[in-house]
Order: C-alpha cells, then sequence, then structure tokens
C-alpha cells in the first residue's frame, strides 16, 4: 500500500480512531514517525532556518491540497510536527498519508 499515492477523506467524526495493530501497518511505511498518545510525531533538522521554511512552504501545499492540516512549531532550523484527526480526537488513516506525502517532501528538498 503507498500510502502517497491515496489521497486524504474528509472526516467530520463518527469514525473510530485507528487501533495499535492499524497503526503498526500504516507505520510500516512512515518509519521516522513516532506514535505519542492520540497524536503522530516527527522532527525534521535543517542546515538553516530558509530551509526549515521552504520546507514548511511545501508542507503547506500539500496540506492545502489534501485538506488535512499538520500542527508544527519551528525552532530556528529545526521543525517539529505533529498530525492527529481533530474530528475524531485521534489518528486516522488521513495521517499517515499526511505523513508519507510530507516525507516525500523532505525527500523532495531542492539541493545547493
Amino acid at each position: 500500500m503507498d500510502l502517497r499515492k491515496r489521497r486524504c477523506v474528509p472526516c467530520e467524526g463518527g469514525v473510530p480512531k485507528l487501533g495499535t495493530e492499524e497503526q503498526r501497518r500504516f507505520g510500516v511505511e512512515v518509519p521516522e514517525w513516532r506514535v505519542e498518545g492520540d497524536k503522530l510525531l516527527r522532527s525534521f533538522a535543517f542546515d538553516d532556518f530558509a530551509q526549515a521554511m521552504a520546507f514548511l512552504q511545501r508542507v503547506a501545499a500539500i496540506a492545502e491540497d489534501q485538506g488535512h492540516h499538520p500542527d508544527f512549531c519551528v525552532h530556528y532550523r529545526n521543525v517539529d510536527m505533529a498530525l492527529w484527526t481533530h474530528a475524531i480526537g485521534g489518528l486516522s488513516e488521513n495521517d499517515y498519508i499526511l505523513a508519507a506525502m510530507i516525507d516525500g517532501a523532505i525527500e523532495a528538498e531542492p539541493k545547493a
């Protein structure tokens, strides 16, 4: 299952959060991400602030296209990112799809 080829499906609630087994199954495709509580987390490090912001611009475009938006915090050249489906208060398949797409954005970073 290539999560990068899938699309996020709008979630207005009423669906259950992913269970531990489903999280493990999807997690295989996004091994750099970790589950803490009901969130999927990852930290990214860049050479400088400009690279971190360029990465976030790519993430913003993906998030808008998918209609699913991460929370993030920038610490100069470091970006901490969190994903979860607010409507259900936990993880959904959408979170793993977006995580895989964000991983693709980091791989697509222009080389100097």
